[in-house]
């Protein structure tokens, strides 16, 4: 794109991802922890035990620590939208705009009102209301994550709107389109349940440094046992989500399904990569970012399956998605491009006929953006309009490659550790098994890196997207100097640097304390 201030662009881009990082690393937890107190309220509230109100209370203080802090930083991600991403906040118009908006309404009201009675409310309201306030505070947790997700999978996969050539905005035709997407449903499913799974490892690892120093043995084994229940099924749900998730990249996102493999030549029955090392090609350079194998890993036809439900399916590479490919009716990505600019001319053409008062040429432009066979053609390639290199439709390989195998790996490995430890404590051998204990503890860092990790491969992954064939990020910033956002950068990085380590000093302080007396 022309004109572009390329600095702009990639410090809106730094900022928005040190933001959405810094708030990743809150959010999961609060949703994790908030069940898993209600589960612990509930079995106080049916048995009357004070010990389990005391495991309650315990586990409350630090989700509550945890969701102060995460607050400040999803506040100020939600502003970026409009203050570095204007031209993005005015082209999806009001759906994206409506999921954030009942977000804040409806899901964060409901969080905020309870939360209260959660922390406050003990020997105050009945048992039953306080437990009724904490399982509202726990679904509303989640259901502040609906419609942030709801919102991004549009991004990803935009559906029930139409383009309004008038305003230059697209507008929602049917909510339920957007809300019921599939990509929107799996989407929650499996960022929810990886919140679930961080949440459980977090009690788990906590617990077990509780059994490693001899204290608190009642509440850390209790602890273990709901947490791994919990993950368990969590993860079950998790890989299931996941698996789910490469159909649908492969059908909406072919170019991100390429870059999780490393896959540049397509052909039928590719195999799964398990795991592998990328090196930069004979051919590499500036112009031509190809990688290939050092080592890897491979279950032949397994991708294929996965992708298509067909072992023998063809799966396109890098290469066919840039090149094209007619025998498998892929166009190349100079020929969307072209098609893009004709869309973009048609808008612009409509726009001066309009300002000339020529009226009859007007509706003549206008009514293509509403002829299905133009919207199939042309206008679904709206956004490669804005480009003119065709390689910077290809995202960070790489990056997204190995972010992909981590978090896959990281999420297989979560599910067998919560089957050992729930295993060792019915055996009654987690007491001497002080290696597992250890592993427990070190596993809290490597949920955090998973969990990131999936953020990076589903944002990084469909880059140079904003809206997924609609809107590149090099014509979504707002018009700002570059010099703005680079300040902005650096006072976030130190604020949320600082929230972090105040965080986790509170934390550990509070850990280290341990439950008071009594539940008090």
């Amino acid at each position: 794109m022309d004109g572009i201030d390329i600095s702009l662009i990639n410090w809106s881009r730094g900022q928005f991802a040190l933001t959405a990082i810094y708030h990743w690393l809150f959010v999961p937890l609060t949703l994790g922890l908030s069940f898993i107190i209600a589960f612990m309220e509930t079995i106080y509230v049916r048995t009357g035990k004070e010990e389990w109100k005391r495991i309650t209370k315990f586990w409350m203080t630090l989700f509550g620590i945890n969701f102060a802090i995460g607050v400040a930083t999803g506040i100020i991600l939600e502003f970026e939208f409009g203050t570095n991403w204007s031209n993005y906040s005015w082209f999806v118009g009001d759906i994206f705009g409506a999921p954030l908006a009942i977000e804040g309404i409806m899901a964060f009201f409901l969080e905020s009102t309870f939360i209260a009675v959660m922390f406050f409310g003990w020997n105050k309201v009945s048992k039953k209301f306080h437990l009724l306030s904490t399982w509202l505070v726990a679904f509303g947790a989640s259901l502040s994550g609906l419609w942030i997700l709801v919102a991004n999978a549009w991004m990803q996969y935009p559906v029930g709107m139409q383009f309004n050539p008038d305003t230059a905005r697209n507008e929602m035709l049917n909510f339920l389109d957007v809300f019921l997407s599939p990509v929107a449903i799996n989407k929650f499913i499996h960022t929810i349940t990886s919140g679930f799974v961080l949440g459980s490892i977090f009690v788990i690892g906590i617990s077990s440094w509780f059994l490693l120093k001899k204290r608190e043995i009642f509440l850390a084994k209790r602890s273990i046992i709901i947490a791994s229940v919990f993950g368990i099924t969590s993860s079950i749900v998790l890989i299931s989500s996941g698996d789910s998730s490469t159909r649908q990249i492969a059908e909406i996102q072919p170019m991100k399904l390429a870059a999780l493999e490393g896959l540049y030549e397509g052909k039928d029955g590719t195999g799964l990569i398990l795991f592998g090392v990328l090196n930069k090609s004979e051919e590499y350079s500036k112009d031509n970012k190809t990688w290939e194998y050092k080592f890897k890993i491979e279950i032949p036809k397994l991708l294929s399956y996965m992708a298509r439900g067909n072992p023998d399916a063809f799966v396109p590479g890098v290469n066919d998605l840039i090149k094209g490919n007619p025998k498998n009716k892929i166009i190349s990505a100079q020929e969307k491009i072209e098609r893009g600019r004709y869309a973009r001319d048609v808008l612009a053409g409509m726009k001066e006929a309009k300002e000339n008062g020529n009226i009859q040429q007007y509706e003549e432009l206008k009514s293509k953006f509403y002829n299905e066979d133009f919207k199939k053609n042309y206008f679904k390639y709206f956004g490669y309009g804005f480009l003119n290199n065709t390689n910077s439709l290809i995202p960070n390989v790489p990056m997204t490659f190995y972010s992909f195998h981590v978090m896959v790996m990281l999420g297989f490995y979560f599910f067998v550790f919560f089957v050992i430890m729930l295993v060792s404590l019915y055996r009654g051998k987690i007491d001497r098994r002080r290696w597992l204990l250890r592993l427990a503890v070190i596993t809290i860092p490597f949920a955090y890196i998973a969990s990131q990790a999936g953020w990076i491969v589903s944002e990084m992954g469909r880059q140079p997207w904003v809206v997924q064939d609609l809107l590149p990020t090099v014509a979504a910033t707002s018009y700002i100097d570059a010099s703005t956002v680079q300040v902005t950068f650096w006072i976030f990085a130190v604020l949320f640097t600082a929230l972090l380590a105040a965080e986790i000093k509170i934390m550990f302080k509070q850990i280290k304390t341990g439950p008071k007396p009594g539940g008090k």
